[in-house]
């Protein structure tokens, strides 16, 4: 909002100027108010220090202009906030004032209690403890407790409540029992093993089993520990392990005739870097002439000439073309275009702009998934996860919408004809090219499967992890950070593959294990993905120390499903826990077979199985390789350049102006998300 101009503003009242501009006569007397009184307070010190409170009280600086936010100092603006115990006590206030006056909703983890019941109940001591669980994230909003979403910290805590771990006086509210969590994941991503820290009444000695009883099969607690009174799992852990599994054919390079795979090999020759791209994709050099010998071109010849031509505009030229957006964009397109600084219009409400070069609130809760409607049923198969209005996109040969003749709901031998006007279909022609478009994907979604990753490409992989290894700086790899925000600097100890891929269901699997002492929201996915694009792209790994230095690029992240908490690490307060404190240390081996078995069936057997029906990598992938603008082009042999200048400018420039449609609602998580 532009700032008044001093000849456009009305001049200050006399009382309103700053202490050395005040008149020291008497004051007349008045009827004061406690807003005078502190401005009279500021005026008798008349000290510099005073006069800047002063100024910032008024909301003005010393030309008079309105201060913002940002520019008062973060230390000097959190000691004008009211300390948390203020915070949570002004919050419990407003909250008991509209139980009081019936307005107030329960939280969906409350356990209602009458007030003759809680008034009944034994007072019984609570003890400080550690509760090491695992879950499946699969289904839940993230980690943390919120009062109107379905989350891990919400079953957990109506579960303490039903075992009687928690008192029913307690049983609304999380905060009167202190919980504090060791990592907060984000919506979907599952741990083996987390930590939270809260007072617990433990005195029976089957709490564990009776707290699992009362929690799905999705969430185990495997055990609880006494802890020193002050001990917060978030502020004594030491670091994490995170482990992320992927399909292997993620790391296939982008088809030669795809946006990317034109624009890879067209780049290198610019840059004359084409044999330097060639030797970096010379393991998989012939994988796609050898699919489209062995699966394409005979499911090719078997149709019309006209459909095949138009099965293949649909496969290469329009099927993730930001000119034509279609209104069931998965999350990976919402989110990319968010990446891109592309306005995203939520259905039945005004679209909003987002500047790539300001990682505002508003961006973060694009970019990461949040207001992306979850499907209501599992996602269609892979031949529609990358083209969902397929007769739509495929007979687009300019912008004008296409045509359906469905004047003629029973096929004619006119529709066996090639149509007049490609833009003009009758319904059995358009059923048909849908038809034969789903095909064709399947065949290419089923010699993807078969594909097994040769050594030398894993090394590849490796090299792009190695990369990660020390303190970094990720402001790239999250939201809300610039290049000089201290708290983008983080520490990564290892970050490798495991020594051979596995199969399931006929898939080729790799895990992936990063520790490190603490991850942003998000971090761990993009890392991912910017290793994943590295190697695909044929691209050097010296791109990945690029993105950690000053410059802006778009990172998009790998799908959540493959994410997991392996388990954090506690060893600074293991130390001292049994030697100093008498305490048991908090150590997830003594329950190793019930983990192993339980990320077994509630996490690894699930991740396959959500995979094998949505495909969601394959959608994620394809996408990048299909859009149709310059902002992953870093990824080429050009580097960061080619998604710099006019062309890139203008670009930017029209997807601002043109909004991704897509469903979605405005409850997922909070603005600051989770780990990884």
């Amino acid at each position: 909002m532009a700032q008044e101009s001093s000849e456009t503003r009305p001049s200050a009242p006399m009382d309103a100027q700053p202490p050395n501009q005040i008149s020291q006569g008497p004051a007349e007397p008045s009827a004061s108010t406690p807003a005078d009184e502190g401005k009279q307070q500021y005026r008798d010190g008349g000290t510099r220090g005073n006069k800047r409170k002063w100024q910032q009280k008024k909301g003005s600086d010393k030309s008079g202009q309105r201060n913002k936010r940002k520019d008062i100092g973060r230390g000097e603006y959190f000691r004008e906030q009211p300390d948390k115990r203020q915070r949570n006590d002004e919050a419990q206030a407003k909250r008991q004032r509209l139980e009081a006056e019936g307005k107030a909703d329960d939280p969906v983890y409350a356990v209602k209690f009458s007030k003759d019941e809680i008034d009944e109940e034994e007072r019984r001591p609570k003890r400080k403890v550690a509760v090491m669980m695992g879950y499946s994230g699969s289904g839940y909003k993230g980690m943390q407790v919120m009062p109107d979403q379905k989350t891990i910290e919400g079953d957990l805590f109506a579960a303490f409540v039903k075992a009687g771990a928690i008192s029913k006086a307690n049983a609304n509210d999380p905060k009167k029992s202190g919980l504090v969590r060791c990592a907060r994941t984000d919506k979907g991503v599952h741990a083996a093993g987390n930590v939270i820290s809260l007072k617990l009444i433990i005195e029976d000695g089957n709490v564990v089993e009776k707290i699992n009883s009362h929690l799905s099969s999705q969430i185990r607690v495997w055990g609880i520990e006494r802890t020193t009174g002050s001990f917060s799992a978030y502020q004594a852990v030491d670091s994490r392990w995170y482990e992320y599994l992927i399909p292997t054919y993620s790391f296939l390079p982008p088809h030669p005739k795809s946006f990317m795979g034109k624009k890879l090999a067209e780049l290198a020759d610019e840059v004359g870097d084409r044999e330097g791209y060639e030797t970096r994709q010379e393991e998989v050099a012939n994988y796609w002439s050898e699919v489209d010998a062995k699966y394409i071109k005979p499911a090719l010849e078997q149709m019309k000439p006209w459909v095949r031509e138009l099965v293949e505009k649909a496969l290469w030229e329009s099927d993730t073309d930001p000119e034509a957006p279609n209104e069931k964009t998965n999350e990976a397109a919402a989110e990319d275009a968010a990446d891109m600084g592309q306005p995203v219009k939520i259905a039945g409400e005004k679209s909003t702009a987002v500047d790539p070069n300001e990682k505002t609130e508003e961006a973060a809760i694009v970019i990461n998934g949040q207001g992306v409607k979850e499907a209501a049923e599992p996602a269609q198969d892979s031949t529609e996860s990358m083209d969902v209005d397929v007769a739509h996109e495929a007979v687009e040969t300019s912008k004008d919408e296409v045509q359906v003749a469905d004047d003629k709901p029973n096929p004619s031998a006119e529709d066996d004809l090639p149509p007049v006007d490609p833009n003009r279909l009758t319904l059995a022609q358009k059923r048909a090219i849908e038809s034969a478009v789903k095909k064709v994907k399947s065949l290419y979604m089923e010699a993807k499967k078969a594909y097994r990753i040769p050594e030398k490409r894993l090394e590849r992989l490796r090299a792009a992890l190695d990369a990660y290894t020390g303190t970094r700086n990720y402001h790239n790899y999250t939201v809300r950070k610039s290049f000089k925000d201290a708290s983008a600097k983080r520490h990564i100890k290892s970050f490798k593959t495991a020594e051979k891929p596995i199969i399931i269901a006929n898939t080729e699997w790799i895990s992936l294990k990063v520790h490190g002492q603490s991850f942003m929201m998000h971090q761990i996915r993009k890392m991912v993905g910017m290793a994943a694009l590295v190697v695909r792209c044929g691209c050097p790994v010296d791109r990945i120390h690029e993105s950690l230095g000053n410059v802006e690029v778009a990172i998009p992240k790998v799908p959540g499903l493959g994410l997991l908490l392996e388990r954090p690490v506690f060893d600074s307060y293991n130390a001292k826990a049994a030697e100093k404190f008498g305490r048991e240390k908090i150590d997830f081996s003594k329950w190793e077979k019930e983990i192993q078995e339980f990320k077994q069936r509630e996490i690894y057997d699930r991740i396959f199985r959500e995979e094998e029906e949505s495909n969601q990598f394959n959608a994620f992938f394809a996408h990048i390789d299909g859009y149709r603008e310059p902002f992953f082009l870093y990824l080429s042999s050009k580097g960061v350049a080619a998604t710099q200048g006019p062309e890139a400018d203008a670009a930017r420039a029209k997807t601002r102006n043109k909004p991704v449609e897509y469903n979605g609602d405005s409850g997922e998580s909070d603005a600051e998300g989770g780990e990884g």
